[in-house]
């Protein structure tokens, strides 16, 4: 991608409607655009991102044996009175009429009507067990929407559901969810904490919450840096006798036993082998998708901008043109890293040195390399981690051995 050619416009002052670190970074980087208080668009930048985390999602959970769904987001309020949900998140929920006078809502999320699914074709203990979930877009009426996408009115999850016969398939389901879990948020590049929580409105009989560490958290944990774990209790870490560090959390997912609580209410029910009709199990498994953004963006960041783990970053790597009579040069070597499947973003445009390595600094691609005025004499290009700070003078081909090699470790 050139950037001349690109929706990308970051911006050279920090926006003053940003109310804490992540909002910042992503506005300033141009990653998203406020509509309204709550609701955003995201750019192509934000989009690419977006794009790669649900990537990610969707290979942890296929290799886990969920399959992949899409539910609609308008639902009659009819689903939410069975369970009594109608009541419990009235305060949160967009309810409106149609022209034909019948009740709906926006989806705040997606239990019950997932359960209704599930009731029309499930019918044996046979057909069990199996997870569903989607990617989607979820609604909640937020009474005081702030920190970007944090806590925003309109926002994209992922929500899985498992359906067993009986407690020790649920138990293994969920295992098979933390897991899971647990792959996804390190592939992610996040430093994160699972601990046991409360199920809340959810119901059911077990749950495991993952936090990250964010300046405008509301949970507090303990982090041992000896044993570089979080705790909920600062008494809880006995082994090392270390001092505790008391840190912000914010919630990224979240998994539930769910047990019968809304296969009852909706009469979903199968025949197990004895032929007796009984409730099918379930458990949900909810993560934050758009909350990932900021969530890796905070914990990934420097004075200048964003620092992209390589398996979210929008581009692999920034290029950083200073003579126009290199771009020949340029495009050729951009095709040799496109054929090596890396998606390099050139930076082509007629502005001055400084304004390229802010802009590359914001954007925050894992490697930043820079072709100046003393190339066509030299052969050589700089090669910058954006990470460690590490710089490399390459030829050519050394540099697209160096890609070789970091790409590979992916």
């Amino acid at each position: 991608m050139k950037f001349s050619q690109s929706f990308i416009f970051t911006l050279r002052e920090d926006p003053k409607i940003a109310d804490c670190l992540s909002h910042k970074l992503l506005l300033k980087g141009s990653y998203l655009a406020m509509v309204s208080s709550g609701i955003y668009s995201y750019l192509p930048l934000g989009y690419r991102v977006l794009s790669r985390i649900s990537a990610i999602i969707r290979k942890h959970l296929n290799s886990a044996g969920a399959q992949e769904i899409l539910m609609s987001a308008l639902q009659p309020i009819e689903l939410w009175q069975k369970t009594g949900r109608d009541k419990d998140l009235k305060e949160i929920m967009f309810r409106f009429k149609d022209r034909k006078d019948k009740d709906l809502c926006l989806g705040p999320t997606h239990e019950e009507e997932v359960t209704d699914i599930a009731s029309k074709f499930i019918n044996s203990y046979k057909q069990m067990p199996f997870t569903l979930y989607q990617i989607q877009t979820k609604f909640r009426d937020e009474p005081r929407p702030r920190f970007g996408l944090m806590r925003s009115a309109e926002f994209i999850m992922k929500d899985a559901y498992s359906f067993d016969c009986d407690e020790e398939g649920l138990n293994v389901s969920y295992e098979k969810m933390r897991k899971a879990y647990q792959e996804i948020f390190s592939e992610c590049g996040l430093r994160f904490a699972m601990i046991e929580a409360d199920s809340g409105v959810m119901g059911g009989s077990q749950s495991h919450e993952f936090m990250v560490e964010a300046d405008i958290g509301e949970d507090i944990l303990y982090y041992c840096e000896e044993c570089k774990k979080y705790f909920r209790d600062k008494g809880d870490c006995g082994l090392c006798k270390k001092p505790l560090a008391e840190k912000k959390m914010v919630e990224i997912g979240h998994v539930f036993k769910l047990g019968t609580k809304y296969t009852v209410a909706q009469e979903a029910l199968f025949s197990d082998k004895a032929g007796k009709r009984q409730p099918i199990i379930m458990g949900c498994y909810g993560i934050g998708v758009s909350r990932l953004l900021p969530s890796i963006a905070q914990t990934n960041c420097d004075e200048k901008g964003i620092i992209w783990p390589k398996s979210v970053a929008p581009f692999d790597l920034s290029i950083v043109v200073l003579d126009d009579s290199l771009l020949g040069e340029v495009d050729t070597f951009a095709k040799i890293l496109e054929n090596m499947g890396l998606d390099p973003l050139v930076d082509d445009r007629a502005a001055g040195a400084g304004v390229k390595f802010n802009d590359a600094a914001a954007i925050g691609n894992p490697f930043m390399i820079v072709m100046g005025k003393n190339y066509a004499a030299t052969k050589r290009i700089d090669v910058e981690v954006r990470r460690t700070k590490e710089k490399f003078n390459f030829t050519m081909d050394e540099a697209v051995n160096f890609f070789k090699k970091e790409y590979a470790k992916q």
